[in-house]
């Protein structure tokens, strides 16, 4: 496999969405969650997020009490992101883009592709040493990886309420996907939250 082995990360109401509309950041994960996340992060070599969550969160991307700290990936298309964001405070960061932006040369690694596609995203991830990669969103992004049959497993939690808010942020959007379906590896009870973890089968080169 010439790419990075992709888990994806995301928590979710029972009917699948991610952050409602109000300005507030919608916490769907309890204090357990997020310790396992933290945990999940420190076994990987990189976090990848869209610019969207880099705007709606401003989140730092870090693994709690971890030595070694996973490389922050960014897609943006744009390149229109702010360079004073937290994501940039501390360690090694990539934004993936389609045009230059002058901007966050000081604050990242900008690595402009004339094909910006998820493929050669993690082509470019796997040639800088990416053997891990943990995708956690938003919604845009995750359809993304799952539309490109690159996600190798999915690490799926269920906030034990409905949202049904019009114009929520959903975990999927609309988009062709391969119907294999996934293997159920795990399921932790976590409170009232539900951990599923999913997996696919990897062939094996040659096969």
């Amino acid at each position: 496999m010439n790419r990075p082995y992709v888990l994806a990360s995301v928590a979710t109401s029972l009917d699948g969405y991610i952050d409602d509309t109000s300005p507030q950041r919608l916490v769907l994960s309890t204090e357990e969650d997020f310790a396992r996340v933290h945990e999940v992060r420190a076994s990987v070599d990189a976090i990848l997020v869209g610019a969207g969550t880099v705007r709606a969160d401003n989140p730092r991307l870090r693994a709690r009490d971890a030595r070694r700290q996973p490389v922050k990936v960014i897609l943006s298309s744009s390149g229109a992101l702010d360079p004073d964001a937290r994501v940039f405070a501390e360690g090694r960061t990539l934004v993936y883009t389609t045009r230059p932006a002058p901007g966050l040369d000081e604050v990242a690694t900008v690595v402009v592709l004339g094909e910006p596609g998820i493929p050669a995203v993690l082509a470019d991830l796997s040639a800088r040493g990416i053997g891990r990669l943990m995708v956690e969103g938003g919604g845009q992004v995750h359809t993304a990886f799952l539309a490109a049959g690159v996600v190798d497993e999915l690490q799926l939690v269920l906030a034990p309420f409905f949202l049904g808010t019009a114009g929520s942020a959903r975990f999927v959007h609309p988009a062709e996907f391969d119907r294999a379906p996934l293997t159920l590896a795990e399921t932790r009870r976590m409170g009232d939250l539900v951990l599923l973890r999913y997996t696919k089968e990897i062939e094996e080169e040659g096969a």
